[in-house]
């Protein structure tokens, strides 16, 4: 029902592009899933993100057991048929929220309460109550519960919460039932090799059909990721998928591939087109900037996305400043088309064996900002 395929490896740097077999279609790797955190990428039609070029997408498991709740979710058909998208889906735990509502949160070797953001009601995750959860959201691609610590805790703190995930994880394991769900561990401890390690070897028993690469971009350099992605990855099965989890810039995604990760996930091309902030094949294009009042061209001469095609700047930066919610919507459009643009590039660098010419081009245009 799973099925994991590497096609091409880059000699110079182990970059891998694939094939990923899941019960609602083929993935191409490496890929990025948009983020649809409550059963919606904000703004964006189902068809619209399969114009993007958009195979697979992500959900949220607490904001989905919150409202409308995973029962309900599951008598209305699960998040496809909920969703209207009969792509591949993946859910996450809940484990981010964690690290990112821990000031409404109890934790303990049992699991999480949570303090509901709406409404003060009590929301418990345990291993178990999180593949049940996730269960009755019917995604492909499910995660272990797991403690994504905040950078810079001290070593104990960091050994216990690595310990911690790993027997989370195994009792993930025992709870998950559906066939048809493939369960991703997830590796956890910050930015030391040896916590990584020690991660990485309490996981593998586990024989996960794929592992996650957790607790990234929570604070640290980004010369910290790269390292932390250059001795995780390859402790990791190399006939599995490695996802990369919540990590999005687009250089971040690049350097990563050149690190051999498959997958990514990210709020930041949707999130940063609300505030009128475009990815580009020249750059980072602020909007606002009074410079693009006039300006009748495209936002990006090299993208063919309906944005691109029928819209100048100079009409996109009045929708933002007269707060029409055209504005961000036509921005969400482009730039997750340009992420799948990137994903696509790298999948063809990678499979002519020219990766580090793409990465080069890519990171020179990167720099651009207007």
């Amino acid at each position: 029902m799973f099925e994991f395929y590497v096609d091409a490896v880059d000699a110079a740097t182990g970059a891998r592009a694939g094939r990923w077999i899941t019960p609602h279609g083929v993935v191409e790797t490496p890929a990025f899933m948009p983020v649809g955190t409550r059963g919606s990428v904000k703004g964006v039609w189902p068809s619209q993100l399969r114009d993007t070029g958009a195979q697979m997408i992500l959900a949220n498991t607490y904001h989905l057991a919150l409202r409308p709740g995973s029962e309900v979710v599951r008598d209305l058909g699960g998040l496809h048929r909920f969703m209207n998208w009969d792509g591949p889906i993946l859910t996450d735990s809940g484990g981010f929220q964690v690290f990112s509502l821990s000031g409404l949160r109890r934790m303990g070797e049992q699991g999480v309460v949570f303090k509901s953001h709406i409404d003060g009601s009590l929301l418990e995750l345990t291993p178990e109550s999180a593949m049940r959860i996730q269960e009755e959201l019917g995604a492909d691609v499910i995660m272990c519960l797991d403690e994504c610590p905040p950078h810079g805790v001290d070593a104990a703190r960091l050994e216990a919460s690595v310990d911690l995930t790993t027997r989370w994880a195994a009792r993930c394991r025992e709870a998950h039932q559906r066939a048809d769900q493939a369960l991703f561990g997830i590796v956890q401890g910050g930015v030391d090799p040896a916590l990584r390690e020690r991660s990485a070897k309490g996981l593998l028993p586990l024989d996960f059909p794929g592992y996650a690469i957790g607790g990234l971009s929570v604070g640290e350099s980004p010369t910290d990721m790269y390292r932390t992605l250059e001795f995780t990855a390859p402790l990791l099965p190399g006939g599995k998928p490695r996802y990369l989890m919540g990590v999005g810039r687009p250089v971040d995604l690049i350097e990563a591939v050149c690190r051999g990760v498959d997958l990514f996930d990210c709020v930041m091309p949707t999130r940063n087109a609300r505030n009128a902030t475009a990815f580009t094949s020249r750059g980072v294009v602020k909007l606002r900037n009074l410079k693009h009042q006039r300006d009748d061209g495209p936002l990006d001469p090299e993208c063919a996305c309906a944005t691109c095609s029928g819209f100048s700047r100079g009409y996109l930066r009045h929708l933002f400043l007269v707060q029409e919610m055209l504005g961000p919507m036509l921005l969400s459009v482009h730039n997750l088309t340009h992420y799948q643009r990137v994903m696509r590039g790298l999948r063809e660098a990678i499979k002519s064996s020219r990766l580090l010419e793409f990465r080069a081009t890519q990171l020179a245009a990167i720099a651009g900002d207007s």
